[in-house]
């Protein structure tokens, strides 16, 4: 199950290390320090900052990450929020009163 928090992930630094996903956040900040070498050969996922991929495969997994779908949904339900609240905003502006009579 990909959010059972026990389950074990691969640490991308040491293929030997395997953590479970509640811990893998903190075990990815402290292998990066004794990993530095690996690490300026990996990219991180736009998407998902726990996706570690070889710097030359980055724009595939751009295009086949799972993570990319919930993004884009929560783009799409933010900017037809906004556009909701534009329509459905009523404006309290209201014109100063004027002193001058153009007929006269």
């Amino acid at each position: 199950d990909v959010l059972d928090p026990e389950r074990l992930i691969r640490c991308p630094y040491n293929k030997h290390h395997r953590i479970r996903a509640c811990r893998f956040p903190y075990h990815l900040v402290k292998c990066r320090k004794s990993y530095p070498e690996v690490a300026k050969e990996l990219a991180t996922c736009p998407f998902n900052a726990r996706h570690l991929v070889p710097q030359a495969d980055l724009s595939d997994h751009i295009t086949k990450c799972n993570d990319k779908g919930f993004i884009e949904q929560d783009i799409v339900n933010q900017s037809s929020g906004f556009q909701r609240e534009q329509m459905n905003a009523v404006s309290t502006w209201q014109a100063p009163p004027c002193d001058e009579d153009w007929e006269t």
